[in-house]
């Protein structure tokens, strides 16, 4: 049964493309943060997938014992000044993302680990650092069950949001099948909130209130995932639609247990799910992608030979 079951909620490359920012945006706008799209020129999709030095202004420069390499970070006068333009509009700081993916597994290269942004500099550093990123551009519907039908046109879009100081206790990802909404989990569910402990009726109730009212038969797909965000005056915002399959982090479920029906069978109302104390904190799932792990093997004297290497690459 359980097997059937999940066969049955396979997630499709029409799923995929349903969740992207510009399709769901224009639905959902007054319930979410202010966001401007930008279509992405070719060229700029290029730049972030070449994998060369990363410069992303100006010029960088260096020497050995024979010769000099300078390396000039490509220039886009038209798409910069429609990025300064569209920064300005929201205030001067933003939240970048692609159509799906936002870069938070490169916080670790941006200033104060920040994914705010000032500048298309700013973006540039965290998109060619992100595998997220990478992951959008390049393959997209990689886990889709129906591969022998042909890729849908993709229209790459620069999306900026509104910068918004989001406390992680405050975000939640919901877990939706057949436009029921099944289960919820601490979006941020490596650390112990003591609000959520005490709160738990009020925020599922906020949040089961907010899915019914305002997204619930409205979106494309009866199966999908929402995080949301509830703010100190108990409001509840969307803040991303995803997939419903396992290109989306079930962050405290499994998969297994959202396809399989097992949930539904339980309980009534949706399964909520968070970190209960400072014993079950975890480490966070995106340390994975943060400093490079050559850069941890100098720091740490771990491997002499790419001590030597960098030394020779130093400025004398």
């Amino acid at each position: 049964m359980g097997k059937l079951f999940l066969e049955t909620f396979i997630m499709k490359k029409e799923q995929v493309v349903n969740c992207q920012f510009s399709v769901w945006y224009p639905i959902f706008k007054k319930h979410t943060i202010k966001s401007l799209i930008l279509p992405l020129p070719q060229n700029v999709i290029d730049y972030l997938l070449d994998d060369g030095t990363l410069v992303v202004s100006g010029r960088y420069e260096w020497s050995d014992d024979e010769t000099t390499t300078t390396v000039t970070a490509p220039e886009f006068p038209e798409f910069t000044s429609k990025v300064l333009e569209a920064i300005n509009a929201l205030g001067g700081r933003v939240f970048p993302k692609l159509n799906w993916s936002a870069p938070r597994d490169a916080n670790w290269i941006a200033l104060n680990s920040s994914l705010q942004c000032h500048s298309l500099s700013d973006i540039f550093l965290l998109f060619k650092s992100s595998d997220f990123i990478t992951h959008d551009l390049t393959q997209p519907f990689l886990v889709c069950s129906d591969q022998d039908s042909p890729d849908p046109v993709i229209n790459y879009e620069l999306v900026l949001r509104k910068w918004s100081e989001l406390i992680p206790g405050g975000e939640f990802r919901c877990f939706v099948k057949e436009n029921k909404l099944i289960a919820i989990s601490q979006r941020d569910y490596t650390q112990y909130y003591q609000h959520i402990l005490k709160q738990e009726e009020q925020i599922c109730q906020a949040i089961q209130g907010f899915f019914s009212q305002h997204i619930q038969y409205n979106f494309l797909d009866e199966d999908f995932v929402l995080d949301v965000y509830r703010d100190s005056q108990g409001r509840v915002w969307l803040i991303d639609l995803n997939p419903f399959g396992e290109v989306t982090d079930s962050l405290l479920f499994s998969w297994e247990e959202l396809t399989s029906g097992e949930i539904t069978q339980q309980q009534e109302g949706p399964a909520f799910r968070y970190t209960t104390s400072e014993v079950t904190v975890q480490p966070s799932p995106c340390l994975s992608y943060r400093i490079p792990r050559d850069f941890v093997d100098l720091s740490a004297g771990e491997d002499a030979y790419k001590l030597i290497d960098f030394l020779k690459l130093s400025p004398k």
